[in-house]
C-alpha cells in the first residue's frame, strides 16, 4: 500500500466555539493521510489538492474543528475515491483557555 502524506498544513481561520474566535480566528495544523492501492503504475494523489481542500474548509467560518475534520475527509474521499483510508488531524494551537496547552486535536480516520 502506498501512503501520500502532507502534515503541517498551517492557516489562521475564523473557526472557534466563542463569538471571538470569528473575529480574531485561531492557528491550525493539519496532517492529511492517504492510503493508496498497491497497482502499477503506482496511483498518483495531488498534495496540492490536499491543501486546497484543507484551505477552503477552513475559509468558512465555523464553530468545531470536529466539523471541519469531517469536511475535509468527506471532501479528501471525494477527490480521491480510490484510496482506501484517510486520516484527517487537525490541531488548534494555543487554544484560547487558562493555562499552557499547546494544542487541542481532533483525528477521524476511515
Amino acid at each position: 500500500m502506498l501512503t501520500v502524506s502532507l502534515h503541517g498544513i498551517r492557516l489562521h481561520a475564523p473557526v472557534g466555539l466563542y463569538p471571538e474566535e470569528k473575529i480574531t480566528g485561531n492557528d491550525f495544523e493539519t496532517d492529511v493521510d492517504i492510503w493508496l492501492p498497491d497497482a502499477q503504475p503506482w496511483p498518483f494523489a495531488d498534495y496540492t489538492l490536499v491543501r486546497k481542500i484543507v484551505a477552503e474548509v477552513f475559509s468558512k467560518p465555523g464553530d468545531l474543528i470536529e466539523t471541519c475534520v469531517a469536511e475535509i475527509h468527506s471532501l479528501l474521499k471525494a477527490e480521491f475515491p480510490m484510496a482506501e483510508k484517510v486520516r484527517v488531524a487537525v490541531r488548534k494551537l494555543k487554544p484560547p483557555m487558562p493555562g499552557a496547552v499547546a494544542y487541542s486535536q481532533v483525528c477521524y480516520e476511515a
